[in-house]
């Protein structure tokens, strides 16, 4: 599974993905946009690392970041839905967690929450529990959210062909 095969399966549908990434700062969609015609299907991102840029621009409540955190699965669905909502693309991608050194709103290193918002306005969720540096952290993260999208492709692709 690589970043060319999901963009494969967006350009067959006839779909595009954005992505909105806290703690993997660009990653994501660095990782999106590196195979070639990248841009048939990947429309771009949001990078909101501080906590107010989550509320700010992709519109996650500030009740919801008050009381839970910018770490928390409800969290990463709001962004999801504001960073599909601000591009106009077909999917939204978010990851929010806690790469490391330390925790953050009591949250573990290593706790990562993924949500993808798609079509019909069904949403995805992956909560996960990831071990190593910081930057292996980072890295799984995105292999878990191309894997998320991916599965969630494969589906709806088999849904509309069958």
């Amino acid at each position: 599974m690589s970043a060319a095969d999901v963009l494969t399966l967006l350009v067959r549908a006839k779909a595009t993905v954005a992505v909105a990434e806290s703690l993997t700062g660009g990653l994501l969609g660095a990782t999106l946009s590196a195979p070639p015609g990248a841009s048939a299907a990947f429309a771009g991102g949001v990078i909101v690392y501080a906590t107010e840029l989550k509320a700010r621009l992709l519109g996650v409540p500030a009740g919801l970041l008050a009381r839970e955190g910018a770490v928390h699965p409800e969290v990463a669905e709001a962004m999801a839905t504001g960073v599909r909502k601000l591009t106009g693309a077909d999917y939204g991608l978010a990851v929010t967690g806690v790469a490391g050194p330390d925790p953050q709103d009591g949250k573990p290193v290593g706790t990562v929450y993924l949500a993808l918002t798609g079509p019909g306005d069904r949403v995805h969720h992956r909560d996960l529990r990831l071990g190593g540096s910081r930057e292996r952290i980072r890295q799984d993260t995105c292999k878990e959210a191309l894997d998320l999208l991916l599965g969630v492709l494969e589906v709806n692709l088999g849904e509309h062909s069958g």
